[in-house]
């Protein structure tokens, strides 16, 4: 069963979902290395064509859903990528050190990120850029980590959205007491967390998992499976498909087409109202596809064709909202000029940004180490002064 075809399917959930499914249905699963082969069901209401399919149980979250919010959600796509495609660049050219490319995942991570309110907290990992631009994280400081100028650039407080976490798997764990400590407080608000396919298998995530069931903890976990953890295959870690996984935990999971943007944005409303209204947590599988490399520091060109690559192009998110835009006339040309022009003010503005970053503070290294100072530090500090202290007097020679 192609995703094509399963577009006006409703989706099979795990067991502990509301909707009166009991059990699930075991499918045929998409290996990643053949993306043409058969998938499980999954959640889609824009086709790869763009064309609206119905969804008995989903179309409500997005009924109301006008033609300004939708040029929004292209917007917040094509800017995100804009950007996400400067930082590459940035990296190639000796700026960053390091990149975790989004491309491909816009749709996931955009559509996620309008399903929040501002309240709600977000435990992201490395990746979801998408999600920073939702939350109003200013994209270039989301750069000085790449830079090695900063640990964050952000106050995580300021916008309900968490420092970047590069330990693979932890930000669920953070998630899911965070979400226990709302509970206790009494609030309404919920907590999201982001993770890969690769996370998928982190002990932390099954911990998690185990923890947010237990303590009905209003959390959803929002699984990006790009189907590659790096070089490692989908099928290499898992025999079922990802959201099923919920199910041994006793909450539901369900499985949703990754490049429909208006398909992420009504399931995370649907799963965050759950969690809001104390039915405890849900699992996301964002069933998407990564376009490009895991960072900029891999090449999976050793792992991977190019007819896979080509196959998941033409399901490209962005492409797949603008074919609708223009068949329901939300959108004319004029529209998409002007969205050029900012996506490209946007790319100098970045660039612009990151050269002008400061170099760090050599000397912050030594602070808060302890409460009230230490010999041995401050001996270090001593000895880091001198050296640097060397270059001056070397240039000065």
């Amino acid at each position: 069963m192609t995703v094509e075809s399963t577009a006006a399917r409703t989706p099979r959930r795990s067991a502990g979902s509301k909707a009166g499914t009991t059990g699930t249905k075991r499918t045929t699963r998409t290996t990643a290395k053949n993306p043409k082969g058969s998938e499980p069901e999954l959640v889609q209401l824009l086709t790869p064509e763009g064309k609206r399919v119905k969804n008995a149980e989903f179309d409500k979250y997005v009924a109301g859903i006008t033609a300004e919010e939708l040029r929004g959600l292209y917007r917040d796509m094509v800017l995100t990528r804009r950007f996400d495609a400067e930082a590459t660049s940035l990296q190639r050219q000796g700026e960053l050190g390091l990149w975790a490319s989004l491309l491909g995942q816009e749709a996931a991570q955009i559509g996620s990120g309008r399903a929040l309110r501002d309240d709600d907290y977000v435990f992201p990992t490395y990746r979801e850029h998408g999600v920073a631009w939702c939350r109003g994280v200013d994209p270039t400081n989301l750069l000085g980590m790449f830079r090695g100028v900063n640990n964050g650039g952000w106050d995580p407080n300021g916008n309900n959205f968490h420092l970047y976490t590069i330990v693979i798997g932890s930000q669920t764990l953070h998630a899911t007491g965070y979400a226990m400590g709302i509970t206790k407080d009494g609030a309404d608000s919920a907590v999201i967390a982001y993770f890969g396919d690769g996370a998928s298998s982190q002990g932390d995530v099954a911990e998690a998992f185990t923890f947010s069931a237990v303590y009905n903890a209003p959390v959803v976990f929002f699984c990006q499976n790009n189907q590659w953890a790096i070089s490692e295959p989908t099928e290499k870690q898992s025999r079922v498909p990802l959201y099923q996984r919920a199910q041994g935990f006793g909450f539901p999971g369900v499985r949703v087409d990754g490049n429909d943007v208006l398909a992420n944005l009504a399931v995370t409303k649907w799963a965050l109202e759950r969690a809001r209204g104390g039915e405890g947590p849900t699992l996301i599988e964002a069933f998407t596809y990564r376009m490009g490399a895991h960072t900029t520091s891999d090449d999976p060109t050793r792992y991977r064709g190019d007819e896979e690559r080509l196959a998941w192009e033409a399901k490209d998110p962005i492409l797949r909202l603008r074919r609708y835009l223009e068949s329901a006339n939300h959108a004319d040309e004029g529209f998409f000029a002007e969205l050029e022009t900012e996506s490209e003010a946007l790319g100098r503005r970045v660039r612009e940004a990151v050269r002008a970053m400061p170099d760090p503070d050599h000397f912050a290294i030594f602070e808060n180490v302890y409460a009230d100072g230490h010999a041995l530090v401050d001996e270090e500090r001593a000895q880091f002064a001198a050296y640097q202290a060397s270059f001056t007097d070397a240039e000065g020679v």
